[in-house]
């Protein structure tokens, strides 16, 4: 096993996965990278649960940042919180964007399971592919509903869900990054609510994987109608499937 830098470095060298490389967003430099998440279809559509009136937001699991930058062009005082100091994948990459963006993005250096911040701070918590790599996905979500304000904003995005615990092994078999780190894994829908509605939050919206292009990204639906989209999303069973959940502090 190696680390999710060398992970993502490895995959970088591979001279046929360059479109795998730029759907994740880990290509350079990392500013238009970036950039390009701010205007794909996938952050278009997370817009649409955002409050409007913009406020203090908390990226948990921030990576190299793009989510963190998207909110800050959108207004918001950003809080990305990392606990991998990679250059290229971690808070060492955030920082660079910093460097070349000059946008007002705070680092803290931590984990999920043990954020460190204040109680209700943050008008909306946000994980991008995150909540799946949870070590205590029941604590990881008390603490992101704790640093939220009441009436507050929950978004988890792009997590894996698998139907059973005998689809697991078969999801991890066919992640491309999996056998090089060891770092994926995947829950049950009900092991995501539950630890979110335990968390205090009000669950508003659970986006199947093809209701919205937050989970179809790079794939984009323009064409099939939402409700068929809704309907056939709801028979997809296979594993890793992406969900993404938003709520609301009570």
């Amino acid at each position: 096993m190696s680390t999710w830098e060398d992970a993502i470095v490895w995959l970088k060298n591979q001279g046929d996965q360059q479109k795998l490389i730029e759907a994740c967003f880990y290509d350079d430099p990392i500013e238009k990278s970036a950039d390009r998440y701010w205007k794909s279809s996938e952050w278009a559509d997370i817009k649409k649960y955002i409050p409007k009136v913009r406020g203090r937001v908390l990226d948990v699991g921030a990576g190299r940042g793009i989510s963190s930058y998207a909110f800050a062009k959108e207004g918001w005082k950003v809080t990305a919180v990392e606990p991998d100091s990679s250059k290229i994948v971690g808070f060492g990459a955030i920082k660079e964007l910093i460097k070349e963006t000059k946008l007002p993005i705070r680092i803290k250096v931590g984990w999920g399971e043990k954020l460190g911040i204040e109680d209700n701070t943050f008008d909306t918590v946000f994980g991008r592919e995150v909540l799946h790599h949870a070590k205590n996905i029941h604590k990881f979500c008390s603490e992101m509903g704790r640093v939220l304000k009441k009436g507050g904003t929950f978004i988890a995005v792009r997590e894996h869900v698998i139907s059973k615990k005998e689809d697991l092994p078969v999801f991890l078999t066919n992640h491309p990054l999996h056998k090089l780190y060891g770092g994926e894994n995947a829950f049950l829908l009900k092991e995501y609510t539950n630890s979110i509605k335990a968390a205090g939050i009000h669950l508003t919206n659970i986006l199947n994987p093809l209701e919205s292009n937050i989970n179809l990204y790079p794939k984009n639906n323009k064409i099939i109608p939402i409700f068929i989209m809704k309907l056939i999303g709801r028979m997809i069973t296979y594993p890793g499937a992406l969900y993404s959940f938003i709520g609301c502090k009570i």
